[in-house]
């Protein structure tokens, strides 16, 4: 229901706010006091059109904003929502749900089935056949919630089903001609034999040899820089040190580090001198690399983003083709699913059947009883429910 209704700038509204209560509310007042301009401001609210010339005389714009409580889902809970449309003399508008900017449309279609505008003779959602239902679905709430539910879910899957056997029903030809396609796919991946970080390290190895003659100097100054003269010098000063190293502790604290750093200049020596070793490659060595990294860019063009899609991608493919390659079993599983499905539907829409006559019963004596106090005797309303197996599972 809506609970505050506030007008700005509208017509000969100046500045407004109605606080409606629930239930029945009724307008009244002379013509030309303004009961049009709030129904034309529920219009504005539910993101219906407007014209400039409702603007107020000396504004720029019009400003309409309602709070509205709703009701949610089947627990009788509710929540607040306000609703503003503010309308400029230049044409823009700025709609907002709860404080976020939303375009007209989104506006006009959130509240399309939140108010319901209609004067003498125009077609309402009451006079629409295909709301019937919901409007008694909503009457019976929790007790055919829980059916309606399950057997929405199964038709769902239904839906699938069905689907999935008409694709797997196909012509015979096109058929074999997916089965070709997604055989030399599946060809063409599993002789790649890729690895998962194939190509990180491949791209590694590559940026080492597209720069291993910058390597090879700098590995070399920096081997030469460390080699055996300085080396050895540290070797005469530890020397020099361990004569004098029992006089005091400090010379032999002083003894200890530099031995560290001898032993940690020999590793580092070593190692460097491996890392040389190692920069020099064969030309073979970087065209096999190149041939490597053009084969996973080219897979990768046609199946997936990196390896790990294009591995994915494979296993959907395998599946495909046993499922083509076994369609009439395949078929055979999903046809006698099918059939367990439109069993368990049947046996729902019987139940969700029986409560709607039950609660269209109650509706019937509850409205006719309204009627009747409005002093409407000859009026008579009645539902009136058809079950069609036929549409049960459209």
């Amino acid at each position: 229901m809506i609970s505050t209704l506030h007008i700005k700038n509208v017509g000969i509204i100046d500045d407004v706010t109605i606080d409606l209560n629930e239930g029945l509310n009724i307008l009244t007042g002379e013509t030309g006091a303004g009961k049009t301009l709030i129904i034309d401001s529920l219009q504005i609210i539910s993101g219906g059109r407007f014209s400039k010339e409702m603007i107020r005389k000396g504004q720029d714009f019009s400003f309409v904003e309602a709070s509205i409580y709703l009701k949610r889902n089947y627990e009788n809970q509710e929540e607040n929502v306000v609703i503003s449309r503010e309308i400029f003399a230049n044409g823009r508008n700025t709609c907002k749900i709860n404080g976020r900017l939303v375009a007209v449309r989104e506006l006009k279609n959130y509240m399309k089935n939140i108010i319901d505008i209609h004067g003498q003779h125009e077609n309402v959602s009451l006079l629409d056949e295909s709301t019937h239902i919901k409007f008694l679905d909503n009457f019976a709430e929790k007790e055919i919630q829980i059916y309606k539910s399950e057997y929405l879910e199964k038709y769902k899957r239904y839906k699938e089903l069905k689907e999935e056997i008409n694709k797997n029903f196909g012509d015979e030809k096109e058929k074999q001609r997916e089965l070709d396609l997604l055989k030399y796919q599946n060809r063409e991946i599993e002789a790649s034999k890729l690895k998962k970080d194939e190509e990180e390290n491949l791209e590694a190895k590559r940026k080492v040899i597209l720069n291993s003659e910058k390597i090879a100097n700098n590995l070399k100054e920096a081997s030469s820089q460390i080699g055996s003269v300085s080396i050895e010098s540290i070797s005469k000063a530890i020397r020099a040190l361990e004569k004098i190293s029992n006089l005091d502790t400090k010379y032999e604290k002083s003894l200890n580090a530099l031995k560290s750093i001898y032993y940690d200049m020999q590793e580092l020596s070593i190692d460097i001198e491996a890392c040389k070793e190692e920069v020099y490659f064969e030309e073979d060595k970087r065209e096999q690399i190149e041939m490597r990294l053009d084969l996973i860019y080219t897979l990768k063009r046609k199946y997936g983003n990196s390896i790990e899609e294009i591995l994915s991608y494979n296993e959907e493919v395998k599946e495909r083709i046993s499922k083509i390659e076994n369609s009439e079993e395949y078929v055979g599983a999903l046809k006698k699913e099918l059939k367990m499905l439109k069993i368990k539907m049947e046996e729902l829409s019987q139940k969700m059947h029986t409560i709607r006559g039950k609660h269209a019963k109650i509706l019937d004596e509850k409205i006719n009883n309204e009627l009747s106090s409005l002093e409407m005797q000859n009026a008579k309303f009645s539902a009136k429910l058809e079950y069609n197996e036929e549409k049960n599972l459209e």
